[in-house]
């Protein structure tokens, strides 16, 4: 059910995310997919330990990783979440222009990171890291593709509520999705974290 009443900054709730039975849905099934991500990248991380000695003759993580790239994506990506906090910062404060241009910024840096990442694959490639030359690289590509993937979903995710909701403005009906969608941009942003320090930290120290 919309919310079709007139708010102002002096009406709009706190906690705008929650205010409705709609919101508060929304926010449980949230946590309860979240629970599923979690499972799932769970068990990459456990192939990819696994398998990150089985090279197959192929090239190692010391020999192949490229930290300059991965340090500069990694900044990219942590630079988004705190846009993405500003973004909620001004959606709770009913502020739907400058909600909408930190959400812009957080398309535009986490479409770097993706920009990054593929070039990142493309250089390993070429250097004989492809998906199917051995069981280090298969366990790679899914783990970080898989993030890779879900970055791209929550461009496109934030995105479409941009576009679909830049007529219509906030109300108590579009800020739970906001929010939502803001969550999980952190998630991904935690995921990378666990990324960067497991496969490319420890597989630069061996």
């Amino acid at each position: 059910m919309h919310v079709e009443e007139k708010l102002t900054a002096e009406t709009f709730p706190a906690a705008p995310e929650r205010a409705t039975l709609e919101g508060k849905n929304k926010f449980l099934g949230f946590w309860l997919f979240l629970g599923g991500e979690t499972v799932l990248f769970a068990s990459l991380f456990a192939t990819y330990l696994a398998l990150k000695d089985k090279t197959n003759g192929g090239p190692s993580a010391e020999e192949l990783f490229q930290m300059p790239v991965v340090f500069m994506a990694t900044m990219l990506l942590l630079t988004s979440s705190l846009t993405s906090v500003y973004a909620i910062y001004h959606m709770k404060n009913f502020d739907f222009k400058k909600m909408q241009l930190w959400f812009g910024i957080t398309v535009l840096l986490g479409a770097g990171f993706l920009g990054l990442e593929i070039y990142e694959f493309t250089e390993y490639v070429h250097e004989g890291h492809k998906f199917t030359t051995s069981a280090f690289a298969s366990s790679f590509y899914t783990l970080v593709g898989t993030h890779g993937s879900h970055v791209a979903f929550g461009l496109l995710w934030i995105l479409t509520l941009m576009i679909r909701n830049a007529k219509r403005g906030l109300d108590l009906y579009n800020a739970p999705k906001f929010y939502v969608a803001s969550l999980y941009w952190h998630f991904i942003d935690v995921v990378w974290v666990f990324i960067f320090t497991v496969v490319y930290l420890m597989g630069m120290v061996g």
